[in-house]
């Protein structure tokens, strides 16, 4: 990582090269920065609707990757993708050409708007940063956006608005976050993941403490209550609090819930903010929605578009995203691939009436599997039918010589697949009306839904 501060090479008329342009948070980058009046150009490995975007505004685009096409750059951002042996980057590196991290470069923006909110945590970001995208637009404060996932409200998981906020989902993996420059920090929850960088959760709060450190006087940090990993974090903060259990500065009061989905008011310190009608489930969405509120509460924004947010939000991109129906059954998809995020997505769903609901997982990452094996034994079992797919390597190597065929052997009744076919097949059998299906992972378990909706 280049040591050199980006924020003095971020200026009009200078040329930037971006490795991995078409990626969920490289691409607002690029615009973000040509909308600055720097020269952007970038690389990535396939043609994509994103790519044809940046070149429709005017940034050059090469698919495939050279030292090339750095061309006349005089600084290279990357995406976490491309490493050291990459041939731009070994390519900037030998002609002297500072390589900067896409984080550095998403804080070094942040210190443009007068309101930067990253919303932090184990899981839940991309659905809270959502909401708060929808209540933000809903206060029409043209915020920037950077989410890492798709937004339908968006069709992309970005937006380029002229506004003082920047609204930011902000990952702990490799500590990237830290790489940021929040006035409002929020912090959903701090649990054990991403073992393959932090050593243990120690090492984890460790560096949620650091991020919550970040912010300066004047700025805000918000914490979920109800969560002992996050309330540690905040430990001798002036924190603002929202929570369901704990008591808390926000928090919700009548809570109602009606076809499994639900209504209540937003009560902050006391009086009620927003009176607000959820179109997605479950406790932890209703969580989620008070970390929005909260921090749209220190920001300012009036509690009417809160509701007018909230009220219009349906969810993000693979976050109990609906593909379809086979043979009766609904067939959703959902990205959950922690044992927590399963824990609340699966006692969601078991408000919802069906008759069975049958889970196809794909666990992501060797070390995560390995790391919290009891727990997915736990929760998994809880579904009436269980189905694994093979681990999805993601980054890793499987030196640890794990499988799902390890999962399935303490999961009574499940039942494992070495290929996402036999899984699509086993399923297309299974199916039956009254059925919820299930694809969960945050691999591509997504393409299993699709494949049998469409009959393939």
């Amino acid at each position: 990582m280049t040591t050199t501060d980006i924020v003095s090479y971020l200026v009009p008329g200078r040329k930037a090269h971006l490795v991995g342009i078409g990626g969920v948070s490289m691409a607002p980058l690029a615009e973000v920065l040509h909308g600055m009046g720097m020269v952007i150009t970038g690389s990535d490995m396939r043609e994509s609707v994103t790519v044809e975007h940046l070149r429709s505004l005017g940034i050059s685009v090469t698919v495939g990757q050279n030292a090339e096409n750095l061309g006349d750059a005089e600084l290279v951002i990357r995406t976490a993708a491309a490493h050291d042996s990459n041939p731009e980057i070994a390519g900037a590196h030998t002609r002297g050409i500072p390589v900067f991290e896409r984080a550095q470069a998403w804080g070094a923006i942040m210190r443009n708007y007068q309101n930067a909110l990253c919303i932090s945590g184990t899981h839940g970001k991309t659905t809270t940063t959502s909401m708060c995208t929808h209540i933000f637009l809903a206060a029409q404060r043209d915020p920037t956006v950077m989410i890492g996932g798709t937004l339908p409200m968006l069709g992309a998981g970005h937006r380029v608005g002229k506004g003082d906020t920047i609204i930011a989902e902000s990952c702990e993996y490799c500590n990237s976050f830290l790489s940021f420059s929040p006035t409002v920090a929020v912090i959903l929850n701090v649990e054990s993941d991403h073992l393959d960088f932090f050593k243990d959760l120690e090492d984890i709060k460790h560096s949620f403490r650091r991020f919550a450190q970040l912010v300066p006087a004047g700025g805000r940090v918000i914490i979920n209550a109800d969560n002992p990993g996050a309330r540690s974090v905040a430990e001798g903060l002036d924190a603002f609090t929202f929570g369901l259990q704990e008591p808390a500065d926000c928090t919700a009061a009548d809570l109602i819930w009606d076809k499994g989905l639900p209504t209540f008011d937003i009560v902050i310190h006391g009086e009620r903010y927003a009176h607000v009608s959820l179109r997605v489930g479950g406790t932890h969405n209703v969580s989620n929605a008070l970390a929005a509120a909260s921090a749209a509460w220190v920001l300012g924004i009036p509690g009417q578009a809160v509701e007018e947010g909230l009220g219009s939000f349906t969810g993000a991109g693979r976050r109990f995203e609906k593909k379809g129906v086979y043979h009766g059954a609904d067939v959703y998809d959902d990205y959950a691939h922690h044992p927590d995020e399963l824990k609340a997505l699966i006692t969601m769903v078991k408000t919802l009436g069906y008759q069975r609901i049958v889970c196809a997982f794909q666990p992501h990452t060797y070390t995560r599997t390995k790391a919290l094996f009891d727990q997915f034994v736990e929760v998994l079992s809880q579904a009436d039918v269980t189905l694994l797919a093979e681990i999805f390597a993601a980054r890793e190597i499987n030196d640890l010589g794990i499988s799902s065929k390890d999962l399935c052997g303490q999961i009574p009744g499940s039942e494992y697949f070495p290929t996402l076919k036999s899984l699509t097949a086993r399923l297309r059998e299974l199916a039956q009306p009254g059925d919820l299906i299930l694809t969960v992972g945050a691999g591509d378990i997504y393409t299993v839904g699709e494949a049998l909706v469409k009959g393939e």
